[in-house]
């Protein structure tokens, strides 16, 4: 039997000029795209412990800082959350990042922050849709600057949408919220 309860995904997010926030907000409006969920917006300057122990499904989104997520960042995970290692085993969480322009690594951003996601347990994920011609979210969400074109900006509410609906499978057994049920219908039959 499916839970009743209500989906959490918590957003955390680190910017520097505004522009992970951005995306940020994007991929909050993608998950809130999903019945039964709640969503939590909480930028690291002003998260706690207990949004990420309350979330079932957390994305996390940082600037491009050489190739990697930001100093803030990774001092949140190191200091705020480093106590609290072993007790979040199990959540589901993805990535998104923005970088002064492409060829700037932010994919390379993206795969750091899984990494660290899995060290503390979380069980990450890609996404293999389409966000536009030329644009897919196998590693998070990504853009150069501020998501300005339609893609990016769909890239960001896919990736939102993706963990409400992992969540919602796996966190509450919604199986009629499995993604792939949503892709065969697009597809068609084959």
């Amino acid at each position: 039997m499916a839970s009743k309860t209500k989906n959490k995904i918590l957003v955390l997010y680190d910017t520097a000029t505004g522009n992970t926030g951005k995306m940020a907000r994007l991929v909050a409006e993608g998950a809130g795209r999903v019945p039964g969920t709640v969503v939590r917006v909480r930028s690291i300057a002003k998260a706690k412990p207990a949004d990420v122990f309350w979330c079932d499904g957390l994305a996390v989104g940082s600037p491009t800082n050489m190739g990697l997520l930001s100093w803030r960042m990774k001092r949140f995970w190191d200091e705020t959350m480093g106590p609290h290692w072993m007790r979040l085993d199990g959540k589901i969480a993805c990535a998104f990042s923005s970088a002064g322009g492409w060829g700037g690594g932010i994919e390379l951003a993206c795969q750091s922050l899984l990494t660290v996601l899995i060290n503390f347990g979380f069980l990450v994920f890609g996404v293999t849709d389409y966000a536009g011609k030329m644009m897919t979210l196998h590693y998070g969400a990504v853009t150069a600057r501020e998501p300005r074109s339609e893609d990016s900006r769909e890239a960001c509410r896919i990736l939102g949408r993706r963990l409400a609906e992992w969540t919602a499978v796996f966190a509450h057994g919604r199986q009629k919220q499995h993604p792939s049920r949503r892709l065969a219908q697009r597809m068609g039959p084959g």
